[in-house]
């Protein structure tokens, strides 16, 4: 049940709103619940590591900072 408890929607108003939680709730119910979401590709820190990290080596401290 959904209470307005403060404002004086609108019939149309009431009902987007109702449309967007219904939506929403249908969403998450096909949404598959046993396993857990995968991560976008962009969020992965490997993706930057692989760009950033110094070559190996006794002067590889020098290089941490500045890309080079």
């Amino acid at each position: 049940m959904i209470k307005v408890v403060r404002g004086n929607p609108t019939p149309e108003e009431l009902a987007a709103a109702l449309a967007v939680v219904q939506a929403r709730a249908a969403a998450a119910a096909q949404a598959p619940s046993g396993a857990p979401p995968v991560p976008a590709a962009w969020a992965d820190p490997a993706r930057v590591a692989r760009e950033r990290m110094p070559a190996p080596g006794a002067a590889a401290w020098s290089r941490t900072y500045w890309p080079g």
